[in-house]
């Protein structure tokens, strides 16, 4: 991950972490919070996979997080406070939806994490990313709404073609 990365990276996963928020106490939010922490940063490393990437879009923006608000009907939430709507203007959609999709498809999210072994990007993770792509049963009930693919497909299938495009020819065809 690039360390230019981090803000968009951040917001993200506090905006899918918000949109399919976990049902349970402290601990429970806090490894559904992991997941979607992980699940975007592969989806982001996928997306600006260069430094020139990352350094791109943290020049140009990521475009905030309006439609997918829109989409999942939180638009109106904090559109008052200023503070409340800053983090969300650094929010990836593209990103939002590949990990969506990463999260609502074990798989996918196995093929995307040896993707950037591949390319290189996931050494130095300690965790090998081991709550996207192998949760426990802690984790699963944690995320039981960041998880369900009926809840995530109105933001996974905005971008899903890309994702399964960058991921190469043999997903494009089964996706």
């Amino acid at each position: 991950m690039h360390a230019d990365l981090t803000s968009l990276i951040a917001a993200t996963a506090q905006w899918m972490s918000r949109a399919f928020p976990s049902g349970g106490g402290v601990m429970d939010s806090a490894l559904a919070h992991a997941q979607a922490h992980q699940a975007v940063t592969v989806a982001a490393s996928l997306r600006y996979p260069t430094p020139v990437d990352a350094a791109l879009v943290a020049v140009a923006g990521s475009g905030g997080s309006a439609r997918l608000d829109w989409i999942t009907g939180s638009d109106a939430a904090g559109a008052d406070d200023a503070e409340e709507y800053a983090w969300r203007t650094w929010v990836d959609e593209v990103v939002a939806s590949w990990a969506a999709c990463l999260l609502g498809d074990p798989e996918l999210a196995t093929t995307a994490v040896a993707a950037l072994h591949e390319d290189g990007h996931g050494e130095g993770t300690p965790s090998g990313f081991r709550r996207l792509v192998t949760p426990d049963e802690r984790d699963r009930r944690a995320g039981a709404l960041l998880r369900h693919p009926d809840l995530l497909e109105p933001v996974a299938r905005l971008h899903r073609s890309d994702l399964l495009t960058r991921l190469g020819p043999s997903r494009a065809m089964t996706g």
